[in-house]
């Protein structure tokens, strides 16, 4: 089942922004364990089940948080490894990161440039693959440079894969 990716790209940034202060903070992109995804429930305002995506076969779900705050989850990535691509199956901003209340911008783009940065990292030269709910194709064309391939599956190339990378990764070492 090809589920669709809908999340907002609210701002492309160095990291992520407190929208309060304009202060940047870094952030760290680990495993997802099952602490994390319990409180990733449903329940609490999630749109999708992780832990039920942890489950699924060949799948890797990752967690964005503050560096300088790990308890602090921004938000959630599943990955599949692909035969020449990085495929993003489910991407998904803290509940509470939505409208006037959030208080960070930037994790949409974090996550898609994490995706990215991992396809790189494996030899897929950053080229990552998802399918875009039909209302966000475009979205998805101006700020991620992604490509409308076929019905709605998308692509970031690696051209548009490096900027992303060196936006959000440009202090690390490659």
């Amino acid at each position: 089942m090809n589920r669709e990716v809908d999340i907002v790209i609210d701002a492309l940034t160095e990291s992520v922004v407190e929208v309060s202060s304009g202060k940047i903070f870094k952030t760290e992109v680990t495993e997802a364990t099952i602490i994390y995804l319990n409180s990733s429930h449903k329940k609490n305002g999630w749109k999708f089940n992780w832990k039920k995506e942890k489950k699924e076969i060949n799948r890797l779900l990752y967690k964005l948080v503050l560096k300088s705050n790990t308890s602090i989850l921004l938000g959630l990535i599943s990955l599949e490894t692909k035969e020449d691509h990085v495929h993003i199956h489910l991407v998904e901003k803290n509940p509470n990161e939505f409208g006037i209340s959030k208080k960070y911008e930037g994790i949409g783009g974090n996550l898609f440039a994490f995706a990215c940065k991992y396809s790189q990292e494996i030899g897929f030269d950053g080229v990552v693959a998802f399918y875009a709910k039909t209302n966000l194709i475009h979205h998805y064309s101006v700020t991620l440079g992604a490509i409308l391939v076929k019905n709605q599956r998308m692509f970031i190339l690696s051209k548009q894969s490096e900027m992303l990378i060196n936006k959000y990764f440009k202090d690390e070492e490659k």
